[in-house]
């Protein structure tokens, strides 16, 4: 009995390479969010169509008929606040290539820490009440935000992976308060806190809706971005050592100081949303404040370009994909799932839109030739 091994000879095998393009395009580099959404539109529709719904009318029920009258539109704004002020404090920490996965933990902290304040102070019939709380909120988001700063800066720890891990131990330290102190003893045992009263409630800004002050604050601390990063000399030294670390420390640049304060910037504005939505449109603490507000931040600022502007605008759109996923569930019978699936596409898109601007594919052919192995015989 004979055995014959031979390999195939002169086999021709493919790789893929990204070459950087000689000049990128800034006018693409601006387009790529629109290109982005687009595709992400043309994806969806797909997905209708999938479900066995008419992509149009899936179309009309997750963008268009949220936002069909005033109350729609004041709900945008509702959803649109708390991720703004993420946000914007994510993009800080972005221009510095601080990588701040956070918000989310530090949102959670912000509700309960301003929770407890408010809880503790509405019955006092002080006029400073509400800002105690608001201003306890946001001091707790800046304190969870220091933990990875002290970590990144005395322990060289990656702040990704610290804060990404500090969201969880956020969120089970809000579900332990509802279930235990913070519980109202009398909501028949459902987990959640007091209902707040008019003293540590934020101001309705548009009557008939739930639009709130919170909104205010999202606009305010854009503006305070946009002169922090683009009239002041902070703003130039965060860049400056997002671009390159060491040509700012060489040019003087204070590298730790400049991490924290990005990080307490951003951990205050993160903690502001989350108060602000436990004394705005929920008035109490419950499990449920965020759907994902402060991951969904990340893509905002990715979005908006880490600009201000840009932000803002891209706020509205990810508020809108909320607001289409519970329509989406309620006129047509889709999980609410899909809302997120938008979300994961957009980023997608956009991920890939930049990096096929940025990059061209190089597709590489080699030719791998094996010598032929020797026959053998045996019986």
């Amino acid at each position: 009995m004979s055995l014959l091994s031979q390999c195939l000879q002169n086999q021709w095998l493919s790789s893929f390479s990204l070459e950087p393009r000689p000049q990128e395009s800034q006018l693409l580099r601006y387009l790529s969010p629109v290109l982005a959404i687009v595709l992400t539109l043309l994806s969806g529709a797909l997905i209708f169509l999938w479900q066995g719904q008419d992509p149009l009318i899936g179309l009309h029920t997750f963008f268009i008929s949220p936002i069909s009258d005033s109350y729609g539109l004041a709900e945008l704004g509702v959803k649109a606040a708390p991720m703004l002020l993420c946000a914007i404090g994510l993009a800080i920490c972005y221009r510095a290539n601080i990588w701040n996965i956070g918000a989310e933990g530090q949102l959670l902290m912000g509700a309960l820490v301003g929770a407890w304040a408010a809880l503790q102070v509405m019955d006092s019939g002080s006029r400073f009440s509400l800002t105690f709380a608001l201003l306890a909120g946001s001091f707790a988001g800046l304190l969870w935000a220091l933990i990875p700063a002290v970590l990144r800066n005395h322990f060289n720890t990656n702040e990704i992976l610290t804060t990404i891990m500090l969201n969880y131990v956020a969120l089970n330290l809000l579900l332990w308060a509802v279930h235990g102190p913070l519980k109202d003893p009398n909501g028949f045992n459902f987990p959640e806190s007091a209902l707040f009263n008019d003293s540590v409630t934020l101001p309705i800004i548009l009557e008939d809706t739930r639009l709130h002050l919170g909104l205010m604050f999202g606009l305010l601390a854009m503006v305070a971005a946009w002169v922090l990063l683009s009239r002041t000399f902070i703003g130039f030294q965060l860049k400056v050592i997002g671009m390159d670390a060491s040509a700012g420390r060489f040019a003087g640049y204070k590298e730790k100081k400049l991490v924290y304060f990005a990080l307490l910037i951003c951990g205050a504005l993160a903690g502001l949303a989350g108060v602000s939505e436990v004394t705005g449109p929920i008035g109490q603490l419950v499990p449920s404040i965020s759907p994902g507000y402060g991951y969904a931040a990340i893509i905002v600022a990715f979005l908006g370009r880490l600009h201000p502007v840009g932000i803002t605008l891209a706020s509205l759109l990810m508020a809108l994909v909320y607001m289409g996923g519970e329509m989406g569930q309620i006129d047509l019978g889709l999980p609410l799932a899909i809302g997120s699936l938008f979300q994961g596409m957009l980023l997608f898109y956009l991920l890939a839109c930049d990096v096929l601007i940025g990059y061209r594919v190089r597709i590489k052919k080699t030719v791998a030739a094996t010598a032929a192995m020797p026959a053998s015989e045996g019986a």
